[in-house]
């Protein structure tokens, strides 16, 4: 089990711990909803420095990024930042991800901590065209400072405008007084706020000067369950539940990311289930009664027959309703179509909805 640089210190704040991707990681301080509710309506802090981080450099920099992933880096300018995924050989996905232009020809990939290596083995093995690669996993930490009041309370930690740096965009500037820090408008709750990508060496200092000017914000360190709810209340993907390598970018809602101006791994194959409509669509429901919704969860059709099955799901703090993701057959995925939940012995009933669960 891998610590992060930060581990001793969630210890030492009370934080629960749980093995999470290889690594020790905090799933919570003080409860879920009220680090889910600080998120929302104040700012939050959390330690997700188990993230891998890729450098891919040189002259084929850009041109191996085009081929491995599934959006359009051409379109990246330096500052720039933009969600994608790898596709696989069979029409799955072997990873959503990040990728950022931080100079002309250096990109940095963002990959989930649980995929580290086998996204590293799977560039590599795409890599004839010798672009430059480096694995920085080890060597760097990420914080998310996320909420509505994740500006006011940063701004005195970094003589630049943070105000100024619009969402998916970034800079690379000073921080809680380390030099070098990426500073990066993105999250993952939906509520506003920032990453900061920094050495490990300098984590603690930017983990506490955080904390400290945070503290007039109400700002408090955040778990990962709260950021599992506060993720799917928007209903952002999360790999290995809502995607994987059986699961493909049409499918799964993520057309708007899978680019047919290019080509890249799979493409054809992709473009032509595009062109035919999948045969099952990942949706989104709330509950009309009372239950919770878990991971694994039946999904039936009106006469008990299985139709799918929930691949995320929970009590939303903020709607205080059960809401869920799953895939179903493409029949069933109208908005306002009609499901049942089987939670147990009971079918509860639930309504196929627009993302996000939550609006604001």
């Amino acid at each position: 089990m891998k610590d992060t640089a930060l581990s001793e210190t969630h210890i030492a704040l009370g934080a629960k711990m749980v093995p999470f991707a290889g690594y020790n990681m905090p799933v919570q301080y003080e409860g879920v909803n009220i680090e889910h509710e600080t998120v929302r309506h104040a700012v939050g802090v959390f330690d997700v420095s188990h993230m891998g981080e890729f450098l891919i450099e040189g002259e084929h920099a850009l041109e191996l990024i085009q081929k491995v992933s599934s959006n359009d880096a051409s379109k990246l300018t330096i500052g720039k930042a933009q969600y994608s995924c790898l596709p696989n050989d069979d029409g799955g996905i072997v990873d959503d991800l990040i990728i950022y232009r931080v100079k002309e020809k250096t990109y940095l990939l963002v990959v989930n901590a649980s995929n580290i290596e086998k996204d590293w083995n799977w560039i590599h093995s795409k890599n004839d065209v010798g672009a430059i690669m480096r694995d920085l996993s080890n060597d760097y930490s990420l914080l998310a400072i996320q909420g509505p009041k994740a500006i006011e309370a940063m701004q005195s930690l970094t003589s630049h405008d943070l105000s100024e740096i619009k969402f998916y965009n970034f800079i690379v500037g000073d921080f809680a007084g380390i030099d070098y820090v990426i500073i990066s408008a993105t999250g993952y709750t939906g509520s506003g706020g920032f990453e900061i990508y920094c050495k490990n060496s300098e984590v603690k200092q930017v983990w506490d000067k955080v904390l400290e000017a945070g503290k007039d914000y109400g700002i408090k360190p955040i778990g990962l369950a709260a950021r599992d709810t506060l993720r799917l209340e928007m209903g952002y993907c999360l790999y290995g539940n809502d995607i994987d390598d059986t699961t493909s970018p049409i499918e799964a809602g993520l057309g708007w990311i899978t680019k047919f101006t290019k080509e890249f791994t799979n493409s054809l194959a992709l473009e032509d289930e595009k062109r035919r409509g999948p045969e099952r669509k990942l949706i989104a429901f709330e509950l009309d009664e009372r239950g919770i919704p878990r991971h694994g969860y039946d999904i039936v059709d009106g006469h008990g027959i299985k139709i799918g099955e929930v691949t995320s799901g929970t009590m939303s703090p903020s709607l205080a309703k059960g809401i869920g993701l799953g895939y179903v057959p493409t029949i069933f995925s109208e908005i306002g179509s009609k499901i049942q939940i089987q939670i147990r012995k009971n079918a509860v009933p639930a309504t196929v909805v627009k993302l996000p669960f939550y609006k604001g």
